[in-house]
């Protein structure tokens, strides 16, 4: 199998990388960190199998993207990834036809399950959209309560979990000690009647908290 990570910033494409070699040793990656430079080695390499594609590189719009893409490599999937959390965005993205629309901020864990979720021949949906879906059937459609009983220090932890960082790396972030940072983390971990960090990340998105 061999995918294609396109997106500027080289430490997420390794990133990426190593993830994706967690899931098969035996993938084959290829990285670029433009546009121009993508759709040049999707024309020497026009059986690549998936893309997976930062969203946001400028040059031309997302509809233009994919349609070049599907016109140079017509069989190769593609995985939009993006900063960009906003539903109008993903729809869009996903009625052109890619596959799996993977916001940046997604938990390490997420992301993998998306990953083999679209390697196994899956769409993977963001939580956030199966939410809207279920808020715009709602004829009285309310905001979850349980944001406004999260101190901002477990809001806080709640963003950094989210993005995938260590107890370490969100103790350096807030300031304040890893042992504080625990007392955090438990704290949240009750609010929301989850057992771990991923629970946590995965129900706080369905409920339309980050």
């Amino acid at each position: 199998m061999k995918v294609l990570i396109a997106d500027e910033q080289s430490l997420f494409r390794d990133g990426l990388t190593l993830r994706l070699k967690e899931i098969n040793q035996n993938i084959d990656i290829l990285q670029s960190s433009s546009l121009t430079e993508m759709l040049q080695i999707l024309s020497a390499e026009p059986n690549t199998d998936i893309l997976i594609l930062d969203i946001d590189l400028a040059g031309f719009s997302a509809e233009e993207t994919i349609k070049n893409i599907q016109n140079i490599s017509p069989s190769a999937k593609i995985i939009a990834i993006s900063s960009s959390e906003d539903v109008h965005n993903i729809k869009n993205i996903l009625s052109l036809g890619a596959k799996g629309y993977i916001p940046k901020r997604s938990d390490s864990n997420i992301l993998s399950g998306a990953l083999k979720l679209i390697l196994d021949g899956g769409t993977y949906i963001p939580p956030i959209m199966l939410k809207t879906d279920s808020i715009s059937k709602s004829t009285s459609p309310t905001l979850p309560p349980l944001k406004k009983n999260l101190t901002n220090r477990q809001s806080q932890v709640l963003d950094l979990i989210a993005q995938g960082k260590s107890n370490k790396q969100i103790a350096y972030d807030m300031g304040v000690s890893e042992a504080t940072v625990k007392l955090h983390i438990n704290a949240l971990l009750r609010s929301l009647k989850v057992n771990n960090r991923t629970q946590a990340v995965i129900t706080a998105q369905k409920m339309g908290l980050i």
